[in-house]
């Protein structure tokens, strides 16, 4: 029988995008959509193909479209990364390997190149198949850490933890990434919070908004470590924002983050150029009294409302600039 592994896409509810920051975030993932590892034991060691991954087309058209779904990259060279680190971690900790080999197949549903870490859901689903396979155990923080390395040193794609450290431990999970808290131990302070503290919540978004995270990481760098002031004072607002929120949600009032949601975004805006697209997407939500803010890099938004007709009055408003509308099913928090 193969191993069947899954991953899931994240949501950051508040302090995105500080987590490459010395930042806090509070993020989850849901269960809408997955990620998925299939692996079993072989002879030689095979990656299969998925439908990101085509290379036969039947025609040029299909081929354009393709190019639009995903870029010139498909999964392939994620699990050929993740399955290079995950060896050389192994041998690094003197973690002995077994000489099996094996086949991998992956498939996932999640919407591409939306800020919802559909990347790093392809190479956590490997992670834990890799470990399965072999039998060893990787601690919650260092696989968070190696599964950032398969994307930043390894493929040199701009990004920050939280969306691996929401990923591996699941659930709802506070992350302060303060400097001293990073360079002490090599990774942040990370909480698993109740989801039952949580208020209602949707995700909305559009495929046709679709931008990758290095966009907005690669520039938002090189201004942070440039030590513009605009940038590093936004950072610590949202810092500060992610710890009110969390007070908030530890006392039992949920309801009443709205606010901080908003203005995460527009924190993000004062410092960010947003597209006229994600902008309408965002103002349109906050139109019938929702709040809005980006999930991740633009292309789909996360927000409060306070009841079913608000909620239906999101999906046929956001709808008229289609623009789709879920209840984010969240997964429960992983065994630790």
């Amino acid at each position: 029988m193969p191993i069947v592994t899954r991953s899931y896409p994240r949501a950051a509810l508040v302090g995105n995008p500080s987590d490459g920051y010395y930042g806090k975030t509070i993020a989850f993932v849901f269960g809408n959509f997955r990620a998925e590892v299939r692996l079993w034991e072989s002879p030689t060691l095979v990656i299969l193909p998925s439908d990101r991954d085509k290379s036969v087309f039947a025609s040029m058209e299909q081929l354009v479209e393709d190019i639009r779904s995903y870029n010139y990259y498909g999964g392939i060279r994620l699990l050929k990364a993740a399955i290079k680190c995950f060896y050389e971690y192994c041998k690094g900790e003197s973690i002995a390997l077994d000489q099996r080999n094996f086949t991998l197949r992956y498939d996932s549903t999640i919407p591409h190149r939306l800020g919802l870490a559909g990347s790093s859901a392809i190479i956590t689903a490997c992670m834990r198949g890799l470990m399965q396979f072999y039998k060893i155990t990787i601690p919650n923080p260092l696989l968070a850490n190696l599964i950032l390395s398969v994307e930043k040193d390894e493929l040199q794609i701009g990004a920050g933890l939280q969306d691996r450290v929401a990923q591996v431990y699941q659930g709802l999970v506070y992350m302060d990434f303060d400097r001293v808290i990073m360079e002490k131990q090599g990774y942040g302070n990370y909480v698993s919070l109740d989801i039952g503290l949580l208020p209602s919540l949707y995700i909305a978004y559009r495929t046709d908004l679709a931008e990758g995270s290095e966009v907005t990481h690669n520039d938002l760098r090189e201004r942070y470590n440039s030590g513009e002031a605009d940038v590093l004072d936004a950072m610590t607002q949202l810092s500060e924002l992610t710890a009110q929120a969390k007070a908030l949600l530890e006392a039992r009032r949920g309801a009443e983050i709205g606010g901080i949601v908003n203005r995460n975004f527009d924190l993000r805006r004062s410092i960010l150029k947003i597209s006229e697209g994600n902008l309408s997407m965002v103002e349109t939500a906050r139109s019938v009294g929702a709040s809005a803010n980006f999930t991740g890099s633009g292309g789909a938004i996360i927000g409060t409302y306070t009841d079913d007709a608000m909620y239906e009055c999101l999906k046929t408003t956001l709808s008229s600039i289609s623009v789709k509308v879920i209840k984010p099913e969240i997964v429960p928090a992983a065994d630790l």
